[in-house]
């Protein structure tokens, strides 16, 4: 496979560098060509969305809904989802491990990578709920569309939508032969290269097949080795077979298949380390901090992320004299491990890392009925869902680690030991007494485990009523219901290589030495548990604790719409969104009740042949948010152990949404997205105490994205186009609590949620019949990076603090060829 891979790069770098001079030799065409852009403007295209489960125009959709097409994710060099948030005001997408992202939407998002709890945003793939966020950031294979809709949309999506859908559509097989072949590469050992291939099988059936390869080395380089850190590296298909069964029945069978195996997430260090063997101060003085985009990067350790993903779709539809019925079946799996170092330096002696291994298996089966007249346009149906996960949550140490935090929380220091270590001090006496050993630098490994199993159940229906030839009204509901059976196992620490050692300094009498010695170093002592995951939980060390709970809802939908005329209608809406309840997946015990929000909309579409404009006031109440936080267990004692822990409140908002297209010519086109919002807590107590009712949520009040590209004709040489998109995100709005989390400005240095903007352009050229094309593109083209935030795991027990910073610029060439 990789000599397969290796020839292709090859052989399409040569093709790709060669074409540049076919495209050079184009300049006169160019120069002489007459720009378009002089013509008059014909309309906008029509865009056409199935975010209602129908299929409608985007104009005549009364939903706060963006869609991003095929132009702007080539636009933008996408490879999944993590590359377009900047360009959709409101969404917010960390896609820095792709086995663990996270999801916000207008301000809304679920801070939990455990399986005890759900997503607030559902991401689906053809009306396919994606599940967890484990198996949903995913490499982009052979999408048409990507439909955004923020607000609750419970009624039509179904499972854990309160803050909204992210919907996927991938193109289906075609009746006539074609394939494409694309090749891109780029700085920091950018290679990518994806290709498809559509063949009719019959008269009625088609095949279609797409496969991609992704890499890149990283652009962190190790400080004292040179090694390339972070990454990219993934391969993935998707076969997709489309007969007609008679004349009324239509069957989709589709496979997706993924294999990722990449370094995993970067993290430097921003203490400033004394010489060996000395230790960081603690607690840190964040005026202390460095800045990590000035410094180099240490790691000892073997970051690692990897995950294999299959999923199987059959979409079966069939017309009936009164509508349509369609059944869609689904099965998805993964397995995923994500393995991060903590600390951020190259020293063994502060070396910690977390490690989640996670296993999910998911099923879903739903049939759906539809049907018009000429007053009614109706949708309903039923689902059924079934969920199996494992997860394993780790953490890695040595015992040289774990002396320092020892001597950090001063405990060797009360039992009257010089030094204030454990194993240090006990080695020193072995060695004394002429016992050749050693207990420093052993592996150390604590372990959390959780299970759980999910079934859901769902009817639904949502009808438009179309009372007169300018105003409808919708009426939705959905019935669900989720069942969760959970479990937790907090074994004991795992130390294999000192407890071999343990034994054998027992087996000598070494112990019974030191008692007759009066030095207080036990057998026992030497085998405690640090409780790195849950403190709390050291009474049911290796204790299978289980919780079953089931949560019902009906969630309903109105809206009304008005239409002047073709071109302009208003609307109102109230929905309800649902997300089932769940657990602490790292803190025995604790379960969250059901999330529920109730969102109020009202908004104007409006088109004038080659400008369109959407806007549309909102504002929600959000009850009961779902989250885990990492806190210092005594703020009054920041060395601590921190912990994870159950963390609920409520929040409410109110803001703004607009959207724009304008055609000003047949070559030159604008567009322009806006958000405004004021996101704020609602009777909220963080797990430190402070209250923040009344507070900012975080939530910048301000996020924007415009665009332009301009079409040149270069006679019979092809076309030439150029394209630019900027995007702004406003700065965080602290509160009370913010710097407990590093969510906000830390020192002078580290402007923590500061503004944030990204311009990438690209220009490209297409041949007379697009055969072929090239193109050149930039992201980030002013390499503005930001702290994305702090990893503050290690700062009590051993004074270290990591640091995650975004991307910077990247560019890059392609090539295509389509037949």
């Amino acid at each position: 496979m990789k000599v397969t891979q290796r020839n292709l790069v090859v052989g399409l770098r040569r093709a790709l560098f060669g074409g540049c001079v076919v495209l050079g030799t184009g300049g006169t065409a160019w120069a002489q060509s007459t720009p378009q852009g002089e013509q008059a403007a014909t309309n906008l295209d029509t865009i056409v969305v199935t975010a209602q489960s129908r299929q409608q125009e985007l104009q005549d959709v009364p939903i706060a809904l963006q869609v991003v097409d095929q132009q702007l994710l080539d636009d933008v060099a996408a490879d999944n989802l993590g590359d377009i948030d900047a360009f959709v005001p409101g969404l917010v997408v960390d896609a820095a491990q792709p086995t663990q992202p996270s999801f916000r939407l207008r301000g809304v998002e679920t801070s939990d990578f455990g399986i005890g709890t759900d997503p607030a945003v559902g991401v689906f793939v053809d009306g396919v709920y994606g599940g967890r966020g484990g198996g949903v950031l995913l490499p982009f294979v052979d999408i048409e569309r990507i439909e955004v809709l923020k607000g609750p949309q419970g009624t039509l999506f179904g499972r854990n939508t309160a803050a909204g859908a992210i919907s996927l559509v991938t193109r289906r097989p075609q009746n006539e032969t074609e394939a494409r072949l694309r090749l891109r590469l780029g700085n920091y050992g950018k290679q990518y290269a994806d290709a498809m291939w559509n063949l009719p099988t019959g008269d009625n059936s088609a095949l279609r097949f797409n496969a991609l390869f992704n890499h890149s080395d990283g652009w962190f380089q190790d400080g004292a080795t040179g090694k390339d850190l972070g990454g990219e590296n993934v391969w993935a298909t998707r076969a997709a077979w489309q007969v007609g069964l008679g004349e009324n029945t239509t069957a989709l069978v589709s496979w997706d298949h993924e294999s990722l195996d990449q370094n995993g997430r970067v993290t430097t260090g921003i203490v400033p380390l004394p010489a060996y063997p000395q230790r960081p101060p603690v607690p840190v003085d964040p005026d202390d901090y460095l800045d990590p985009r000035d410094i180099p990067t240490y790691s000892d350790a073997t970051n690692a992320e990897w995950r294999t993903f299959d999923g199987v779709t059959l979409i079966v539809d069939h017309a009936l004299t009164w509508g349509h019925l369609t059944s869609t079946t689904s099965w998805r799996q993964y397995d995923a491990l994500n393995q991060t170092e903590e600390d951020g330096t190259d020293r063994a002696d502060l070396y910690i890392d977390s490690v989640n291994t996670e296993s999910n298996e998911t099923f879903y089966q739903e049939f759906k009925f539809a049907g018009s007249n000429a007053r009614l346009d109706w949708v309903a149906g039923a689902s059924f869902f079934k969920e199996d996960a494992d997860q394993t949550s780790e953490v890695n140490t040595n015992t040289a680690a774990v002396d320092n935090i020892v001597r950090n929380l001063g405990v060797a220091y009360e039992l009257g030991v010089p030094d204030g270590s454990l194993y240090n001090f006990t080695s020193m006496l072995a060695q004394m007494n002429g016992i050749p050993i050693s207990l420093v630098g052993d592996r150390w490994n604590e372990r959390f485990t959780n299970t759980l199993s999910t079934t859901a159940y769902a009817a639904f229906g949502d009808v438009i009523w179309r009372a007169t030839d300018k105003l409808n009204l919708t009426f939705g509901l959905r019935y669900t219901r989720d069942e969760k059976d959970f479990t937790w196992l907090n074994t004991p620490r795992n130390a294999p290589e000192l407890e071999a050692k343990l034994d054998l300094l027992e087996s000598l009498g070494f112990f019974d030495a030191l008692a007759q010695m009066g030095i207080p170093i036990t057998r026992e002592l030497l085998t405690f548990d640090m409780a790195f995951i849950d403190p709390p939980a050291m009474v049911n060390k290796g204790v299978l604790v289980r919780d079953k709970r089931s949560w019902s809802d009906f969630s309903p939908r109105f809206v009304i719409d008005y239409h002047f005329n073709d071109r302009a209608m208003v609307f109102g809406s109230l929905a309800k969104g649902y997300k089932a309840g769940g657990f602490n997946a790292l803190q025995i015990g604790p379960a969250f009740e059901n999330e529920d929000v109730w969102n109020a909309e009202v908004g104007v579409k409006q088109s004038f042949g080659r400008f369109s404009y959407n806007a549309s006031l909102f504002h929600y109440r959000y009850d009961n948010r779902q989250s885990i936080r990492l806190i210092d267990p005594d703020p009054n004692n920041p060395v601590d152990i921190p912990r994870f822990v159950f963390d609920t409140g409520d929040l409410e908002a109110t803001g703004i949404d607009v959207d724009m297209r304008w055609k000003v010519t047949d070559a030159f086109t604008l567009e322009a997205q806006a958000e405004w919002i004021d996101s704020k807590y609602k009777d909220y107590v963080t797990p430190e105490g402070v209250d923040l009712d009344g507070e900012p949520t975080g939530e910048p009040r301000f996020t924007a994205s415009v665009g332009a590209a301009y079409r040149m004709s270069l006679g019979d040489s092809g076309d030439l186009r150029l394209s630019a998109r900027h995007a702004y995100r406003g700065r965080t709005r602290c509160n009370a609590g913010s710097d407990l989390q590093g969510d906000c400005g830390v020192n002078a240095l580290l402007d923590i949620g500061e503004p944030r903007e990204r311009t990438d352009v690209r220009v490209g050229w297409t041949s007379p019949q697009g055969t072929w094309s090239w193109a050149v593109y930039g992201n980030n083209i002013f390499e503005n990076q930001y702290v994305k935030g702090l990893n503050t795991y290690g700062r009590g027990p051993l004074g270290v603090v990591g640091a995650t910073i975004s991307e910077p610029r990247t560019y890059g060439m392609e090539v295509a060829v389509k037949f």
